[in-house]
């Protein structure tokens, strides 16, 4: 990976990995996120059948509340409305087709019998991972929510804008933050991160596996 600086325009929008921006320390880090297979799961936060169905499918205690996250060893679920949750599979090694998966079909079908409903929804986001002191910063100049830790804490997560864009974010337990964006409008807000983060010093990293 070079470390020269580069700051014309069309370089700086460059998702080739590389050091990038303002000549200096690198202060923040830019990483395209592994998705992977990603369902949405809808039903009532107090349907009981629903819980303990959705519980033991994917290995937690409890369906995450309002701007939370729960994880197992195998999946993420993530709040993301009243009666809405993502969940994604942790496993690099899961088919990208869940009717594929063992037991999926005759588990949704439960779902749908304890009154929720499930979508495979892979294909519709995509994200990239932001880590360094100014990560934060960085979002902010995009963002309206306060992203201070004490306010967005750790395994919290919220749906609000990155400019014009409605985003999905992140924070995970060890500070990182994921940002994710409907694929649609991925060039212009990766564009926009980008511009933002040149003033830092940053660098473009390998896609997650």
């Amino acid at each position: 990976m070079g470390s020269a600086c580069v700051s014309d325009n069309a370089a700086i929008r460059s998702s080739q990995p590389g050091r990038y921006g303002v000549a200096g320390p690198v202060r923040v880090s830019l990483q395209p996120a592994a998705t992977g297979t990603v369902w949405n799961l809808q039903g009532a936060a107090d349907n009981a059948a629903l819980i303990v169905r959705a519980t033991s499918l994917w290995g937690v205690e409890t369906l995450p509340a309002r701007h939370r996250i729960v994880s197992s060893a195998t999946h993420r679920l993530m709040w993301v409305g009243p009666r809405s949750w993502l969940v994604f599979s942790l496993s690099p090694h899961a088919p990208a087709d869940p009717a594929m998966q063992p037991g999926f079909l005759d588990s949704r079908n439960q779902l749908n019998a304890a009154g929720g409903a499930l979508f495979d929804v892979s294909a519709s986001r995509v994200g990239w991972t932001l880590r360094g002191p100014r990560a934060s910063d960085l979002l902010a100049s995009g963002c309206p929510l306060d992203l201070h830790h004490s306010v967005f804490t750790p395994d919290s997560c919220a749906q609000s804008l990155f400019g014009h864009v409605a985003a999905l974010y992140h924070r995970h337990a060890d500070g990182d933050f994921t940002l994710y964006v409907a694929r649609s409008f991925a060039d212009d807000v990766w564009s926009a991160l980008c511009a933002s983060a040149a003033q830092y010093g940053y660098e473009v990293l390998p896609a997650a596996r």
